[in-house]
Formats: structure tokens, C-alpha cells, sequence
């Protein structure tokens, strides 16, 4: 009989959270896709190996460290090389849709930083495949504005579930509008069908967390967070892991609490989409 299948990351196994959190987080998003009916397959690699549906002993293995971090760019070298890693939201992204999965929950999407060239390789991604991703907005960290011009611009269907304002990942919203909303999983489904048909990538289905911060607040935090990674002088990829870490300070640990939240949410959404999406089909 046909299941109702859910892809979720890994990297947040590998580089989202600290162990044993980021362990009891990610069995808690399986458990919470089982809870609505479909099967949860996370996705990673261990030992050059793709995995779509790591046991329990791998996602294990994978939180205790030492495991890389997979994107597009380094997905082949890792593959040759026989290494383990975590999966970012392209590298889920595209290796859920070769396996025939056709939603993905995850929490927020990469997008364009303020620092000039740098951009997530998850919006190229979400431009060429088509798939149905769950998450709650750009990481708070990125440009907003841009990263939703940039969706635009690579003709992504960024759809708003019961908002018309952009979730802003830890906040519910932010002051940027969508283009369009949906109210229930079957309207989502039934969305998602038409683009497939149309022959587009992704729908981005935004899904604002139930209990969040204020938009304000968290901007605040942010320009602080970037003011000291200045002084610091820390650029490149150590940028993000930099400012997540000095926004779980200055929020007295409230950013990482509201994480899990928004994660646990967009899981138990996506399971209802793919069950709405195997009915239609």
C-alpha cells in the first residue's frame, strides 16, 4: 500500500544542535510525522552511503560529531570519498525528490546574507525541483527582503499557510508580503499539483510558528549579533554558526526553544500535505 512519505534533513543531526538535543529533536520530528498518519525518512549520508530513512543507530552516530556537512557543491566529493554527513536543505531537497518524495519539512531556508555573493545554494535548489517544502521563512540571520526577491526571481511559489506576511523563521511574521496563501493541507496539495503540471520547482509553503518572538526584537538582536562578529572579524562559513550561537545568548537560550517548536509544527503540517497529496493521487 502506498505511504504517505515525509523528507526531513539531517544537518540539523550534524551542525543544527548540540548533542544530545539535536538527537532527541530529530527522533522528535519522526515521531511527530508518525503521529499524523505518514513515515518520516530522514535523509543523510553515512560512509558515502545515501540514505533516505536513517535508522536510529545512524541518526546517532551522525549527532555525535565528526560527520561533514552535504550540500550540491560537495555532494559528489563526499559520496566518492566515503564520508558521513549531514544533509542541508538542498542536498535533502534534491536527494528526496530522486527517491520519489515529494514533501519536505524543515525549519528555515537558506537565503542572500548581507554580505555581498553570498548566497544559499538551497534557493537554487528550491528553483529546479519540484517539490513541496514545509518550513517558517529565511533563517532570521539573512536579508529577508532579498531572499524573497531572489525567490521571485528564480520563480519559486512562495505560498503563505493562513498568512499573508512573510514568517521571519523565529518570528510569525515580518513586514514583507506573499504573493499568495493557502488555508488547508488539500489546498496546499492541490497547489503543488498545479505546479508540477506547469512544469515549476518548488512550493515554499511558509508556515509561521504558533508561539514566536517579535520581529523587532529579533532584528535587534541580529544587527548586535552582526555588530559583534564584526569586531571579531569573523566572515565566511563561520558567519552563520557565529551569529546562531549569539542569538541563543542574547535571547537567553528563547531562539533555540522556539527552533524546536517551528520544527516540530512544519513536520506534523508536512505529514498532512502528503496525506492530502496521496488521496488526490
Amino acid at each position: 500500500m502506498p505511504e504517505a512519505l515525509v523528507a526531513l534533513e539531517s544537518a540539523l543531526l550534524t551542525h543544527g544542535l548540540p548533542y544530545p538535543p539535536n538527537l532527541e529533536t530529530a527522533l522528535a520530528l519522526e515521531r511527530a510525522v508518525r503521529a499524523e498518519g505518514a513515515t518520516p525518512k530522514t535523509v543523510g549520508l553515512v560512509d558515502g552511503a545515501v540514505r533516505v530513512g536513517l535508522t536510529e543507530e545512524e541518526m546517532a552516530r551522525l549527532a555525535q560529531g565528526g560527520a561533514e556537512k552535504a550540500s550540491l557543491w560537495n555532494l559528489a566529493a563526499l559520496v566518492a570519498k566515503g564520508k558521513s554527513a549531514g544533509t542541508t536543505v538542498a542536498a535533502t531537497v534534491h536527494l528526496a525528490h530522486r527517491h520519489g518524495i515529494p514533501v519536505f519539512a524543515t525549519g528555515g531556508i537558506g537565503g542572500v546574507h548581507p554580505e555581498p555573493f553570498d548566497e544559499s545554494a538551497d534557493l537554487f535548489a528550491l528553483s529546479r525541483t519540484p517539490i513541496l517544502v514545509v518550513a517558517s521563512g529565511p533563517k532570521a540571520i539573512l536579508d529577508l527582503e532579498a531572499t524573497l526577491e531572489r525567490l521571485e526571481t528564480l520563480g519559486v511559489s512562495v505560498v503563505g499557510y493562513r498568512t499573508d506576511r512573510l514568517p521571519a523563521f523565529c518570528s510569525p511574521d515580518s513586514p514583507y508580503p506573499l504573493p499568495a496563501r493557502v488555508e488547508t493541507p488539500l489546498e496546499a496539495a492541490l497547489l503543488f499539483q498545479k505546479a508540477r503540471a506547469l512544469g515549476l520547482g518548488a512550493v515554499l509553503l511558509l508556515n509561521p510558528v504558533s508561539q514566536g518572538l517579535p520581529y523587532g526584537e529579533v532584528a535587534r538582536w541580529v544587527e548586535e549579533a552582526n555588530r559583534m562578529a564584526a569586531r571579531e572579524g569573523v566572515r565566511g562559513k563561520a558567519l552563520t554558526p557565529y551569529l546562531l550561537r549569539r542569538l541563543s545568548e542574547l535571547s537567553g537560550g528563547e531562539t533555540d526553544r522556539v527552533n524546536r517548536r517551528l520544527l516540530e509544527e512544519n513536520a506534523r503540517l508536512a505529514a498532512r500535505v502528503s496525506l492530502a497529496l496521496m488521496g488526490l493521487e
